[in-house]
């Protein structure tokens, strides 16, 4: 049987590895996100070569100051690669950022190995939104334009949220087990509430559109909608990277956090309405995707220890060149078809889910 002395010393040992493996892990995901992304706008139904491709990014992101167009085998690629394929590789990258952050973020704050961004309803909320506005016409295309949809979306999804917030808080502090527990309240509620108002839509097409909104899907990304989605995203970011301390704490439990006069309370509501609004900007651009909040962190967990200094940015960079995987296998799995990325998430996070709660000695945190 070994002694605590010598289990100590064995956690220090990996620790010690994780920590000197740590930069060079960082720099090969950088590198492989962007072997993904170049491999990415390369793959298609319409396939583009290497060399084509490197041509037409250099050309474009160069401002036309570098290589040029000429040679290329289809006119038709450089639109086809600048307009459609690398906004939507690039949508990929930040999603599974934000995804992958926020899981990371609420599995410390509720001390819930099983947390995600959608735990708070989030998801639900945004499907209810867009399933009011595809089906019962409040979509506003005249004020809103295209966005009509989106914005409806992000209400639902942000409004889910502070429902949560609201309800945990009432009868003294919020606590994790109310938070959860609150969350999939919320979550029952706004899925009750799209089923009923699906029941009695009669529109097929909005059906089908509301359908493919919950399963996710990336291939509305644009240009224009990057912007607003990579500012949160990248705000976050910069954000919970000088939270590791906090997130740390949370781990080792309430307790512990007063020892070293942390209001746990304080932090929870403001880490919480974070996830929350970058989750619900993500829901309101790309709809519910799945599994990739809740699957990435234990998988990051796993090689890079549970201490949030190293877990935040490698969690962010593994969503990231996962999801943008991810996007490739939707739309090239099924020939002249699209698969929901919602079921590519599922397909590939629940089996590795599996594999990770059947080997022997998996943890969370420090328990």
């Amino acid at each position: 049987m070994k002694t605590q002395s010598s289990i100590t010393a064995g956690n220090r040992k990996k620790e010690n590895i994780q920590h000197k493996a740590f930069l060079p892990l960082i720099i090969a995901l950088m590198v492989f996100i962007v072997f993904s992304i170049g491999c990415s706008v390369s793959i298609g139904q319409v396939p583009i070569s290497l060399h084509d491709t490197f041509q037409i990014l250099l050309y474009k992101i160069s401002g036309m100051r570098f290589g040029s167009l000429e040679g290329l085998s289809t006119a038709s690629f450089a639109d086809i690669i600048w307009h459609i394929r690398l906004p939507r590789a690039l949508m990929s990258m930040l999603v599974g950022i934000g995804l992958s952050l926020c899981g990371a973020v609420m599995q410390a704050t509720v001390q819930n190995p099983l947390a995600d961004p959608y735990i708070l309803g989030i998801s639900s909320g945004g499907a209810l939104g867009a399933t009011f506005a595809i089906l019962l016409g409040f979509g506003f295309p005249g004020v809103l334009g295209q966005m009509g949809v989106a914005a409806w979306a992000f209400a639902g999804a942000f409004g889910a949220a502070v429902l949560v917030m609201v309800i945990a808080h009432m009868g003294g502090k919020i606590t994790s087990a109310k938070l959860v527990l609150t969350g999939m309240v919320i979550n029952a509620l706004c899925s009750a509430f799209s089923n009923f108002i699906i029941y009695f839509a009669n529109n097929a097409e909005g059906i089908k559109t509301v359908t493919f909104w919950t399963m996710g899907s990336i291939a509305s990304a644009t240009w224009e909608k990057l912007p607003l989605t990579a500012i949160s995203i990248g705000i976050a970011v910069v954000f919970f990277l000088t939270q590791f301390r906090v997130l740390n704490t949370m781990l080792l439990g309430s307790e512990a956090a007063v020892t070293l006069g942390i209001s746990l309370n304080r932090y929870l509501r403001i880490y919480m309405m974070v996830c929350a609004l970058v989750t619900g900007i993500i829901v309101s651009s790309c709809g519910t995707i799945g599994f990739v909040g809740l699957i990435i962190p234990h998988i990051v967990r796993g090689v890079v220890g549970t201490d949030h200094k190293r877990l935040i940015p490698a969690s962010a960079l593994f969503g990231a060149a996962f999801l943008i995987w991810a996007d490739v296998f939707s739309r090239t799995l099924i020939h002249q078809s699209e698969l929901p990325i919602g079921i590519i998430t599922s397909m590939i996070g629940a089996p590795m889910f599996m594999y990770m709660l059947m080997k022997k000695g998996y943890g969370f945190g420090g328990k």
